[in-house]
């Protein structure tokens, strides 16, 4: 299979879009790497285990079950670390670390690479690549078993394959993307991979859609509130599928959400209530 992951390589096949995020969205990942790798990682780096158990659950509240579920790793870092600065312990350079994650343009090892170049003596800046490291190692180490897809994301992108290209729009690293798709057979019904080295998941599909597609053609399937405004950015279709209940949005995505694409009524009222069952669901 000749996997295409960059934006140059890529041509418009068909009239329709669908991109589709994949920790949380289309793969049974996310909880199990913020459970595993992403908050352990921070608990170790900053040596927290004297109140290991509240700073993960707050860990968790903050990228899995409420309104910044998805954010950057490292715009959750900072807001994790600002609060245990606040309620457990000093955290030296926190400042530092929030200013760099609020208005860095682009959030990723290699930027905060060029950033610690930059400013040499600053330690937090440091930890934290070395803590998104040791999340890259930790989630390439877990167990294959663990990393499988939601139920019915395989056959939704089969049946959106028929009429529409399909596209990988995520923010996770591109190696574990690919094994992890891989692994299930899901390559096969996607025609490009986008990840974090492509760029925000915004520019990624203002991209795709230069490519000559309709934006009423074009529909973005994600699981947090930063999918749903990568769309909106873009004029661009929002699909969710809700945590929980993420079968049944995959089922509905086949049943009713791509035939409203394809008959020219996604938009309107269908659109602005599945906009509102999102929020409603991480408590919005």
């Amino acid at each position: 299979m000749n996997l295409i992951t960059e934006l140059s390589e890529y041509q418009k096949k068909k009239d329709y879009l669908i991109c589709v995020d994949s920790d949380g969205c289309a793969m049974d990942t996310m909880d199990i790497k913020h459970f595993r790798c992403f908050g352990p990682c921070m608990v170790e780096e900053w040596r927290l285990e004297a109140w290991k158990d509240e700073i993960l659950a707050r860990w968790n509240e903050i990228n899995l079950y409420t309104i910044t579920r998805g954010i950057n790793r490292f715009k959750g870092l900072a807001m994790a670390l600002h609060e245990i600065n606040e309620n457990y312990c000093p955290i030296e350079g926190i400042d530092i670390l929030r200013h760099w994650a609020e208005n860095s343009p682009e959030l990723s090892n290699n930027a905060l690479k060029k950033e610690i170049e930059e400013h040499e003596s600053c330690a937090v800046l440091k930890r934290a690549l070395a803590w998104s490291m040791a999340v890259n190692k930790a989630v390439n180490e877990l167990p294959r078993e663990l990393k499988k897809p939601f139920h019915g994301a395989g056959e939704a992108l089969a049946h959106a394959q028929k009429f529409a290209d399909v596209a990988i729009v995520s923010s996770a690293n591109l190696d574990a993307v690919i094994e992890e798709w891989g692994i299930h057979g899901l390559l096969e019904h996607t025609d490009i991979i986008l990840s974090q080295n492509a760029g925000s998941k915004a520019y990624c599909i203002e991209q795709l859609v230069a490519k000559g597609y309709d934006p009423r053609h074009v529909i973005m399937c994600g699981d947090a509130p930063g999918d749903m405004q990568a769309a909106e950015s873009n004029g661009v279709y929002f699909y969710p599928i809700l945590v929980k209940h993420e079968g049944e949005s995959w089922r509905e995505f086949v049943n009713t959400a791509c035939g409203k694409l394809i008959e020219g009524c996604y938009g309107g009222d269908y659109q602005v209530s599945k906009k509102n069952e999102f929020l409603k669901n991480l408590g919005a």
